[in-house]
């Protein structure tokens, strides 16, 4: 995959917790944005986001933050995600919409039409991965901090079994669950202490990230206080998080009790994650001849491989455009999409 700068595009990924922009080549970023506490601040959020990306003349956006409880309906999300897009765009930019038919919109269009435009982005990805590895017959897995999409696509375009959230969770197609902020109390319902199962408290005491802190996964950032508690993500505080799982603390669950945790919360998330691959997988109508893994959570997606048995091809999207694109894949993949139709 080419990692050139597409011509005068910005492609922005909209979501409820995180918001993303790149321009298909060395710029990518992301910044966290809890949409559903600040609706009315999402105009200043972007404007902020793109602050430091090189000029464009187009915005290209794609979403999947009109799913946050601070829209009544998703025709409401996807009318506010779009205005605050447009205001933060200005005149002189020139803003179009992705539907997940693959198609740019108008703005006022993207409105009419906005079960097509919400959840886009997963089209994106999986669109962009079947042209490049066409006419192959895959699977591309992306997991981020969120979500897990397992898309097939074969010769040469993504063939979903589903197209709107609801369609994607009935086929295995989208798993609701990511390696950052997946409560630890929606995955186990027990969890090992002291050796022996013990209940877990049905409360946001910890997330995946502390899992995945405590296996070493994925690295300490003392600057981000993004966890359940509002404490740094730490080891030292993701050991704390997870023993109140068991309603103990750093007294009563020690590191051992702690790396035995995440284990488990590693396994059952492997457990669901196997689960979707397999439904995708045998429904397909063509035998599966690479998996392209990507995302925050590209390391777990590896791990699922392993654990399913897969011996064939698999390709790192990281790997081929780099850490950073990779972690804003639907983004980059948009405006690579872009630059491919202002072209043709």
């Amino acid at each position: 995959m080419t990692s050139e700068a597409t011509a005068n595009v910005l492609a922005l990924d909209i979501g409820g917790a995180n918001l993303k922009a790149a321009d298909g080549g060395n710029y990518a970023r992301a910044e966290f944005f809890p949409l559903w506490r600040t609706p009315e601040k999402l105009s200043e959020a972007i404007a902020t986001l793109v602050a430091a990306a090189p000029p464009r003349s187009a915005w290209v956006v794609t979403m999947t933050g009109e799913l946050a409880d601070c829209f009544r309906t998703k025709r409401a999300g996807v009318a506010a995600i779009v205005d605050a897009v447009v205001v933060a765009a200005g005149p002189q930019v020139e803003v179009l919409i992705y539907l997940t038919d693959g198609t740019f919109v108008r703005p006022a269009e993207a409105k009419l039409r906005s079960l097509e435009a919400a959840a886009s982005n997963w089209h994106a990805t999986a669109t962009l991965v079947a042209r490049r590895f066409a006419p192959a017959a895959g699977l591309l897995i992306d997991i981020g901090s969120t979500t897990c999409d397992v898309v097939p696509f074969a010769a040469g375009v993504a063939a979903p079994l589903g197209r709107t959230d609801p369609e994607r969770l009935a086929s295995g197609e989208l798993v609701y669950t990511g390696v950052v902020r997946s409560p630890v109390c929606a995955l186990v319902q027990t969890l090992p202490w002291r050796g022996k199962p013990c209940g877990v408290a049905q409360e946001l005491f910890a997330t995946t990230l502390d899992a995945y802190l405590m296996l070493g996964d994925l690295p300490e950032d003392p600057t981000n206080t993004n966890t359940a508690d509002g404490r740094p993500a730490t080891r030292e505080l993701a050991h704390e998080r997870l023993g109140r799982c068991v309603c103990a603390d750093r007294e009563s669950f020690d590191l051992a009790d702690a790396r035995a945790a995440a284990k488990a919360i590693l396994d059952a998330q492997l457990g669901q994650l196997a689960a979707a691959w397999r439904r995708v997988v045998e429904r397909s109508a063509r035998p599966i001849e690479l998996v392209v893994v990507a995302g925050q959570g590209e390391f777990l997606a590896q791990r699922l491989l392993r654990h399913v048995g897969w011996e064939g091809r698999t390709v790192s999207l990281a790997a081929e455009i780099g850490a950073a694109a990779s972690q804003v894949a639907p983004a980059f993949a948009l405006a690579q999409l872009a630059d491919e139709r202002r072209r043709s």
